[in-house]
């Protein structure tokens, strides 16, 4: 994809063991993997599952996509 001429869409992913599998508390803030930012879903989505499927075998380790456009824009709602 030419980032260039495409709109710039910041996801963040991230990731780490949290505290419960009812909810997103991380067990230690200071060992959560800022695994990059990326320009779009799609190479987000790439980093991401790649980290997900190393940690498989831990179900107390979770990785997000955090759509950071979103939260800087809050007028864009579509990926």
């Amino acid at each position: 994809m030419n980032t260039a001429s495409a709109k710039q869409l910041l996801h963040l992913v991230i990731g780490g063991e949290l505290s419960s599998l009812k909810d997103v508390t991380f067990s230690d803030l200071s060992a959560v993997d800022v695994v990059g930012l990326y320009p779009n879903y799609a190479e987000a989505y790439v980093a991401w599952k790649q980290k997900a499927q190393m940690t498989v075998d831990n179900a107390h380790t979770r990785y997000f996509i955090v759509h950071l456009h979103r939260l800087l824009d809050p007028e864009t709602h579509k990926d």
